[in-house]
């Protein structure tokens, strides 16, 4: 028991002693979130990033930046929460490249101090603080699902199956949020300030050439309330023209597995899972999907889940709310039908 008390108290003075030499103790907390956005519009997922920096406390401020980027500016000052924003503007930052956005986020931190940088859990985000974890010299936390204190996370690992609670002792945190694990914050209602900074950004590293973007009328995949996933089941790319169908009827977005995306059935903006697009819509249907770890990975905190496949064992129907055992051939064409009677 002694040997006990002894071995304890050594880890707790231990503990005392990084904190005590932590330069980020004794400062209040203050965090910058990077907005991503398209030039025009802040990108919803900010508006999740923002809840997660409100449990940290203290003062929030945004940084906006890009060649052209005034309406994104001004829209995120009116997001609840968020006391300043700083506009970086300049042909050098088109396309919000890493080599460019970090050295602009850098000279922020010099000159403010902040205790906390968050971005999105995005390709956005996870591009940008890796680089400027190294230039800071600090280890960048990612896709977290919950704030514990100022300096503990919660995130997860090993594909969703696990929870890991991570205590950060760097003096700056970097950290990328996953939009699904917080609720939106209000995007009306904030004033906040809005301030240009200088621009000077010299990058030989790498240029921007050019994005092209698939369009659609339908909802944005990732921040849609209702999506509609299709799988291997469905046999090709021409069977998905069955779920645009019922999409567009429903109002909804279309997503898919890896396995139809590596059997070319649609495009990789489409994929849901670990690595592709993290959903959390109210309902989510899964149609010809088998449920591997790694899509179940992408859409398991939806709201409500729905699966239909043929396969009664399929690993899908142990996370569904709903699930229907039939030929997704004849249980799709069935709804489209049923949706149109209805609004007949």
């Amino acid at each position: 028991q002694h040997y006990f008390i002894q071995s304890n108290l050594r880890k707790m003075l231990l503990h005392a002693a990084r904190r005590f030499a932590n330069p980020a103790i004794g400062r209040c907390a203050s965090t910058l979130v990077l907005i991503e956005h398209d030039g025009s519009s802040v990108n919803p997922a900010c508006l999740h990033t923002i809840t997660a920096a409100k449990k940290l406390g203290g003062p929030i401020h945004a940084i906006v930046a890009g060649d052209s980027c005034q309406g994104a500016a001004e829209q995120a000052c009116k997001i609840d929460g968020i006391e300043k924003v700083f506009v970086a503007e300049g042909a050098s930052l088109k396309g919000q490249i890493a080599e460019a956005v970090s050295p602009i986020l850098l000279d922020m931190q010099a000159k403010n101090s902040y205790t906390h940088i968050l971005a999105n859990g995005t390709v956005f985000g996870k591009n940008i603080l890796p680089r400027l974890g190294a230039k800071l010299d600090v280890a960048p936390i990612s896709d977290i699902i919950g704030v514990k204190s100022e300096s503990t996370f919660v995130r997860t690992i090993y594909a969703g199956n696990a929870i890991q609670t991570v205590e950060s002792l760097d003096s700056i945190k970097l950290v990328t949020v996953r939009a699904t694990a917080f609720e939106a914050a209000s995007g009306e209602g904030g004033s906040a300030d809005l301030e240009a900074v200088a621009t000077s950004v010299e990058n030989d590293k790498s240029e921007w050439l050019e994005a092209k973007l698939s369009k659609s009328d339908r909802p944005e995949l990732a921040s849609a309330s209702v999506v509609i996933s299709g799988g291997r089941g469905l046999k090709n790319g021409e069977n998905f023209e069955m779920l645009y169908n019922l999409a567009d009827k429903m109002g909804a977005a279309v997503g898919a597995s890896r396995a139809a995306v590596d059997a070319g059935y649609v495009p990789s903006d489409l994929q849901v899972g670990q690595t592709g697009k993290m959903v959390a819509p109210d309902l989510y249907i899964a149609v010809g999907i088998s449920g591997a770890i790694q899509h179940l990975a992408g859409m398991k905190d939806s709201k409500t889940i729905v699966a239909i496949n043929k396969d009664g064992e399929a690993p899908i129907f142990q996370v569904s709310d709903y699930g229907l055992v039939d030929d997704l051939f004849k249980a799709v064409p069935e709804m489209i039908s049923t949706i149109d009677s209805y609004k007949a």
